[in-house]
């Protein structure tokens, strides 16, 4: 499936061989192509769109009941958690798109969100979620994840909580958080047993640092901006008495003793997202405060080694040490922050082996995912494949500028074109440069160690 003049084009290869789901993929499919068309007319396009939009969801929302149909019909272990990702579509994602269409009373940027946003959800899931029901080694990340009712209660709990500890309103802005950085993290990893049978379970806590410092910072009433041992130990103590409330309020868990805590490197961290799958995985906003994540990871453990326990008798050596290490790895993470967004796996990684000495690099697939990356961890410079599916470079250019947080960041795009109307058409929205795919390795880092060099002038 590539956009190709706003359409999508549907290939053999991404058929997961079930007729009735097959069909129903190319028949959204289709739909969307006839709202890229809609959004093109301007004669009662209000209204078409309105209409078009109803088609959609009435199609989308079959198809949810006759894939779940199927999935029951052959006893496919990850009914559950198909569905709940179904009903979060359904019930969280579809109606926020709606209420953006009506505020902007169905405007070119509001129709080009809408369309991006369900058309790269489509993809996804087709590609990711839908073959896992006939192909085991696809296995989905959340499969384990818990039943909604019981992940519903949590998160009453965990935002309640943060406004009686902190008297901050909070949000959870994802059910599935995969691990993304979110500007300087601090990883606080619990580890709780109980029971005759010595099962463990794991709850790791992510701070922005910033959350610290507007929280327990203030409350010691501290004026640096910076992390120190204080700060951290009070956290640690602070993480530890929110973690305790949370499981008073859910006695059916009886792994409530803490056996082991750690502080763990971001790398560390995102172990724990190779290997296991979460039961809960939550990303909060606390609106402008800071993000936090919550993730419940049961009854599997972390690695020999990934982190040295804090008892008593070494904690403020392991704090110290910690602080230490974090201080040299943020040294290191000085280096400029460039994303790279290209829907080619090859672009994208061999950008990320020729920068990676000098650069902090991350990778985006996809115009949806890199304003999602931007969000969490804002880069220093952005190279944006001009030609990709869905939303192009030019549309995820006109997001970011639309957004007075981002109206800044550099972008260069990357392109293969030497069409001169092209880099004409998108001079308004004042793109940093551009780089030619087709250029050597050498000359294109030289372009982006000449860029950073003209920014510190």
């Amino acid at each position: 499936m590539t956009l190709m003049d706003s359409r999508f084009e549907w290939r053999e290869e991404y058929e997961i061989g079930v007729d009735v789901i097959d069909q129903e993929h190319r028949r959204i499919f289709r739909i969307v192509n006839k709202l890229f068309d809609f959004r093109e007319e301007e004669k009662d396009s209000q209204w078409t769109c309105q209409e078009g939009i109803k088609y959609f969801k009435g199609h989308a929302m079959k198809h949810f009941v006759d894939e779940e149909a199927y999935m029951a019909s052959i006893n496919y272990e990850g009914l559950e958690a198909h569905r709940r990702i179904h009903r979060d579509f359904r019930e969280n994602i579809l109606p926020a798109l709606e209420q953006e269409l009506e505020r902007t009373n169905y405007s070119q940027e509001a129709m080009d969100h809408f369309l991006g946003v369900c058309a790269g959800w489509l993809v996804g899931h087709t590609l990711t979620e839908d073959q896992s029901i006939v192909k085991e080694e696809h296995m989905s990340t959340w499969a384990d994840l818990l039943p909604s009712e019981e992940l519903t209660a949590m998160k009453k709990v965990l935002v309640q909580l943060v406004f009686d500890m902190f008297h901050l309103e909070s949000q959870v802005i994802s059910d599935t958080y995969g691990g993304e950085k979110f500007g300087h993290g601090v990883y606080y990893r619990l580890v709780y047993g109980g029971g005759e049978d010595e099962k463990k379970q794991e709850i790791i806590l992510v701070f922005e640092e910033k959350l610290l410092v507007n929280t327990v910072g203030k409350v010691l009433g501290l004026k640096t901006n910076k992390l120190d041992t204080m700060l951290v130990n009070a956290a640690r103590y602070t993480a530890r008495q929110y973690v305790s409330r949370f499981l008073e309020h859910f006695p059916s868990h009886t792994l409530n003793q803490l056996k082991e805590e750690n502080l763990l490197s971001y790398e560390q961290f995102k172990k724990v997202f190779q290997r296991e799958k979460p039961q809960v995985s939550l990303l909060f906003n606390t609106g402008g405060a800071g993000y936090f994540a919550f993730i419940l990871i049961a009854p599997h453990l972390l690695e020999k080694g990934a982190g040295t326990p804090i008892e008593h008798g070494n904690a403020m050596d392991e704090v110290e040490k910690y602080l230490a290490k974090r201080e040299t790895q943020e040294e290191a993470a000085h280096k400029p922050k460039v994303l790279v967004v290209d829907d080619s796996m090859t672009i994208r990684e061999g950008i990320r082996r020729l920068l990676g000495e000098d650069y902090e690099v991350a990778v985006a697939e996809s115009g949806v995912a890199a304003i999602r990356s931007i969000t969490l961890n804002p880069p220093d410079l952005v190279l944006l494949d001009y030609e990709m599916p869905i939303v192009d470079g030019k549309q995820t250019l006109e997001m970011l500028r639309s957004e007075k947080a981002f109206e800044d960041i550099p972008v260069i795009f990357l392109t293969g074109r030497r069409d001169t109307a092209t880099m004409i058409e998108v001079m308004p929205l004042k793109p940093a440069g551009y780089l030619l795919k087709d250029s050597k390795p050498d000359s294109i880092k030289k372009e982006i160690d000449a860029f950073f060099k003209t920014c510190k002038k």
